[in-house]
């Protein structure tokens, strides 16, 4: 009689979930393919390509100052003799004071950088990816989704999207975006 009654039981919470299970919707979006099609993601790749490249050009006038001095710090050198010793090896000392502070600048320069560079990317991709996801939330809510799975290859691990609703091209087309971005493959 127990046995009988635990298979009702069963029974019963296996159709109450399958009931839940169907009143679920679920949609998939490519994210990477709308932050592609999205010019301000390429206005903003394109800033910050630019402050790199500046930064970079910084760095590297440190750095070839610092090979210059290495150079001359290398020729005086081979000048050293007996006669000279003193004089040479007090100006090689001051070389490599100054050889070990142009190390530091440039250390600290590559340092500034990267935290300016982050502070940038910051700046402008966190405004486009609050649009994104409240474009997202949106068209989520509009289409009536559940659950909405991000297909993109930095995404989720989801391998099994039949049956999902895909809304990236509403997304997009929501966000303004028209152009598809290259090499786009259906699931």
């Amino acid at each position: 009689m127990k046995l009988i009654k635990l298979f009702f039981i069963a029974a019963g919470l296996t159709l109450t979930a399958n009931a839940v299970n169907a009143q679920q919707k679920i949609g998939n979006i490519n994210t990477d393919d709308v932050f592609n099609s999205l010019s301000e993601v390429k206005a903003a790749g394109d800033a910050v390509e630019t402050l790199t490249k500046a930064k970079q050009a910084e760095i590297d006038k440190i750095i070839g100052e610092y090979q210059t001095k290495l150079k001359a710090a290398q020729e005086k050198e081979k000048t050293l003799t007996t006669a000279n010793k003193d004089a040479v090896t007090k100006e090689l000392v001051a070389a490599q004071t100054e050889l070990d502070n142009l190390g530091k600048k440039i250390e600290d320069a590559r340092a500034l950088a990267a935290k300016e560079i982050s502070a940038k990317q910051g700046e402008l991709f966190t405004p486009i990816q609050q649009k994104v996801k409240d474009a997202i939330s949106a068209v989520s809510k509009e289409k009536g989704l559940n659950y909405v799975f991000d297909i993109s290859a930095r995404g989720s691990n989801l391998i099994y999207t039949e049956g999902g609703e895909d809304i990236t091209d509403v997304v997009k087309a929501k966000l303004g975006a028209s152009k598809p971005a290259a090499g786009k493959t259906k699931k």
